[in-house]
């Protein structure tokens, strides 16, 4: 009997980038290491941005060279990067597997947000949003999410100037429905928030779903980040064309789930972020304000109108400036607390709505979406 040689395969690396606290200290247990040195290894990758575990000067040459043959810090890739005439900054960012997503950083006078993705691509087809016209390939990983965060405030070298606050706030709104990749998102708001990564507020925080309710009643128990809904119509009927996955959890599921998860936050001053893309000629109309305004009389919230923004794959148009105003208007009238986004980043396609990355379509919607396209079908839902 003969015996072949089995080529040896190479041992997968534990990419400590996208590691809790708690993980990172259950690492380092489970390789025979004491746990604070989990604090240590944070700082270095998240406050110092030092991705190379040989400069971790701090930790012992023997337990360096461990690490080096059982882990590494591996950012995702910087593919391109785009500025703004206003100062919006897009990272087109390579992740395994070959696809492609986008970050978004949006400077302002006090603070700069940045929106981060969570999945390549979208499953749930919303009719206005170009990321769902592209299709579905997978999740994105905890380290390629909090990736986004730390290779933002690496491309500013706010790392070397001790200023990693360059971030200030980060929201969910990127590529994808956060809340079908619950356990890689929840793991990276975790390091958004812990003060050994990046340090950032509940509040400055902001997880935006379209409405998997189940998933959110599960947020409910383990988080405390700020909530955006994206709602953007009044009633069932027009939030089914535009928002699919209304049907399976409609306006009044969804809103109870929302107010259960305000509920149980331990601040009680917390209100949702309802989340209103104004189309033209669709939901844009005085009396769809006016159904807005009795939809949410009892519901604890502000409101955020977002004008359309156009793209390649849509025949819907932006409102006119005079229907934003009216709709505003019916809305601060009815008591609301109300703003309009300011469209930020147009110029680059960095803007609401207009996020595309590079998917690998598992879905095969991409293909649907073309050929209605070529055949003059407008194919909503």
């Amino acid at each position: 009997m003969t015996t072949e040689a089995v080529e040896e395969q190479p041992q997968t690396r534990v990419n400590l980038l996208g590691l809790t606290l708690a993980q990172m200290e259950g690492f380092f247990l489970d390789i025979g290491e004491k746990k604070f040195r989990a604090q240590q290894v944070l700082k270095w990758i998240h406050h110092s941005g030092v991705t190379d575990i040989g400069e971790m000067t701090n930790l012992g040459v023997a337990l360096r060279e461990k690490l080096l043959g059982i882990a590494e810090v591996r950012p995702p890739e910087i593919v391109s990067q785009q500025d703004s005439i206003d100062g919006t900054r897009k990272w087109v960012i390579r992740v395994d597997g070959g696809g492609m997503v986008e970050a978004v950083l949006i400077p302002e006078a006090k603070r700069a947000t940045l929106c981060v993705s969570s999945q390549v691509g979208c499953s749930l087809d919303c009719s206005f949003c170009s990321t769902g016209k592209q299709g579905f390939q997978r999740d994105l990983t905890a380290a390629e999410i909090i990736g986004q965060v730390w290779l933002a405030i690496k491309s500013y070298d706010a790392f070397q100037a001790g200023n990693g606050r360059i971030v200030s706030n980060v929201v969910m709104m990127g590529m994808g429905e956060p809340l079908l990749n619950f356990d890689n998102v929840v793991s990276a708001m975790d390091l958004m928030l812990e003060d050994l990564a990046y340090g950032l507020s509940k509040r400055r925080v902001t997880l935006s779903t379209s409405g998997v309710v189940p998933a959110l009643d599960k947020l409910a128990k383990v988080s405390e980040v700020s909530l955006a809904v994206s709602l953007h119509a009044p009633n069932d009927a027009l939030r089914n064309q535009l928002v699919p996955i209304n049907r399976k959890y409609p306006i009044k599921v969804l809103l109870e789930s929302c107010r259960n998860y305000i509920a149980a936050q331990r601040d009680k001053k917390r209100v949702v972020t309802v989340e209103y893309t104004l189309i033209a000629g669709v939901n844009d109309q005085v009396e769809h304000a006016r159904e807005l305004a009795e939809l949410l009389s009892d519901f604890p919230c502000k409101i955020n109108l977002i004008p359309f923004n156009t793209f390649d794959q849509s025949d819907y148009k932006r409102p006119s400036g005079n229907a934003v105003s009216r709709f505003w208007q019916v809305l601060v009238d009815a008591g609301y607390i109300v703003t309009v986004r300011t469209t930020r980043g147009d110029d680059i396609n960095a803007a609401c709505g207009q996020l595309v990355g590079q998917v690998v379509d598992r879905t095969r919607r991409s293909e649907r979406h073309r050929k209605a396209a070529d055949s003059q079908i407008i194919h909503v839902g």
